[in-house]
């Protein structure tokens, strides 16, 4: 009995990454990887337990959109950050959700992931300048029980001193601003003493 040798099929292949040139094409595969990218948002909340919002808008700019558990809930939570405490640290992170919402209007998803990328670039760099005052503050408590900046001078490196001056600085200004409401108080008392003084004569 002779066997014959099947021909060999080409399987499947892989498809170049570019813009489909034709509209009905473009449709089709639109709806297939769209459909794609939701059953694997749903897998991921699925597996790991975590919280997800896609928003998609089609070749004909209709918008579809994946939550769990809401859409909703989920970009107010990313755009609602809350406040930090200092005012400079405000104003850039209100500019990053105020970009953010200009962004979600345009449906401009690259930008947004742009934005989101810089607010957790500036959560880390955040969270290492936080771990480093522990630990110079951990450091000056093991040295008998004095405070970093209590070391003398020559012990300190660049960033403790830079640390050290701005804080010294801001010790500066406010004792200037306490000597200045002493003074005015005293210039008022004074003014009043004088005042009644001039009053008895």
């Amino acid at each position: 009995m002779v066997m014959m040798k099947k021909k060999p099929g080409q399987g499947r292949q892989k498809i170049p990454i570019a813009k489909i040139a034709k509209r009905s094409n473009l449709q089709v595969t639109f709806c297939k990887r769209r459909s794609g990218l939701f059953k694997k948002a749903s897998e991921l909340c699925t597996v790991c337990g975590v919280e997800i919002a896609i928003v998609v808008f089609s070749p004909a700019n209709k918008p579809f959109s994946f939550g769990h558990p809401h859409v909703e809930s989920i970009l107010d939570r990313f755009l609602c950050t809350p406040k930090p405490s200092t005012d400079s640290d405000f104003t850039s992170q209100q500019l990053l959700v105020d970009q953010a919402q200009g962004y979600m209007s345009d449906s401009g998803v690259h930008e947004l992931n742009m934005v989101l990328i810089q607010t957790q670039k500036h959560l880390e760099a955040e969270k290492k300048r936080g771990q480093e005052l522990d630990e110079m503050s951990k450091a000056g408590q093991g040295s008998s029980r004095r405070c970093w900046w209590e070391n003398p001078i020559d012990e300190m490196g660049l960033h403790e001193i830079q640390i050290l001056k701005a804080a010294m600085k801001e010790v500066k200004k406010n004792v200037i601003e306490q000597v200045n409401k002493i003074l005015k108080i005293q210039s008022c008392a004074a003014i009043n003493s004088q005042y009644h003084s001039s009053d008895e004569w």
